[in-house]
């Protein structure tokens, strides 16, 4: 079945969201630990969640990361997890994170200094591209966006990467009802460079889903397997630490 507009609107959205909602995933072992002493000042890493998925749920993919990353540099690096419905938390509170002088208001050295990376799955990918399109129109810069089988929300444009961020990636896979997004694009190719389209299978390589509902077995087994995928989630774990390090 090819991804179409479909899944957008209506009730296969809601469909969609609510076999999302607090489902389990496998975990994995850390890359590992980088020397808190070679992070950059002022790193920002920013997840969200896919469905109706709260952002406290530590047995998805995205919540053990960032709990993993918070571990490993208790000071230098700010990581923050958030639902994908509160995208305009994320962005307040990186506008407060990069208010170091506190004076309520972003001075332009305080925007050039951002090292902010963003990454989700589902409808988490498709806000960290529009969380990363609003801190564009603010003058902010953004490090690395990651996104993994990214459904689009409603009125966002999860396809085109804006000019602010310097590199992007989206991983994917192309089976069952939900699948996600095939293809990402720079908005301007001089200013964000592409790592790739990567795409998954998971007919002959499937990845133990084993704790899931079967509604999501059946509906959407695919779409979490690769949430669940160990393989995707070290080149996600790794990719953001290696921009902890510039």
């Amino acid at each position: 079945m090819k991804h179409s507009g479909l899944w957008r609107l209506g009730a296969p959205a809601f469909i969609f969201a609510f076999l999302c909602a607090e489902l389990p995933a496998a975990g994995w072992e850390s890359p590992g630990r980088l020397d808190s002493n070679l992070v950059a000042p002022g790193a920002i890493v920013v997840g969200f969640v896919g469905g109706l998925v709260r952002g406290t749920n530590a047995v998805h993919s995205e919540v053990q990361l960032a709990t993993r990353l918070r571990k490993d540099y208790p000071s230098g690096v700010q990581v923050r997890m958030f639902e994908n419905r509160q995208g305009q938390q994320a962005r307040r509170e990186i506008l407060r994170l990069l208010d170091v002088n506190h004076d309520g208001k972003l001075s332009a050295g305080e925007k050039l200094d951002a090292r902010i990376a963003i990454y989700g799955h589902s409808w988490g990918a498709s806000e960290t591209v529009t969380l990363a399109r609003a801190l564009g129109r603010e003058g902010i810069p953004v490090l690395l966006t990651i996104q993994v089988d990214s459904i689009t929300k409603p009125g966002e444009n999860d396809e085109s990467i804006p000019s602010n961020v310097a590199q992007a990636v989206n991983f994917y896979q192309r089976r069952g009802l939900l699948h996600g997004r095939p293809q990402i694009r720079a908005a301007d190719a001089s200013h964000t460079q592409i790592l790739g389209n990567f795409q998954f299978d998971y007919k002959t390589n499937t990845v133990n889903c084993e704790g899931y509902p079967w509604y999501a077995r059946v509906f959407m087994r695919p779409h979490i397997e690769i949430e669940s995928d160990p393989s995707v989630w070290r080149q996600v774990e790794s990719l953001i630490r290696s921009k902890l390090r510039e």
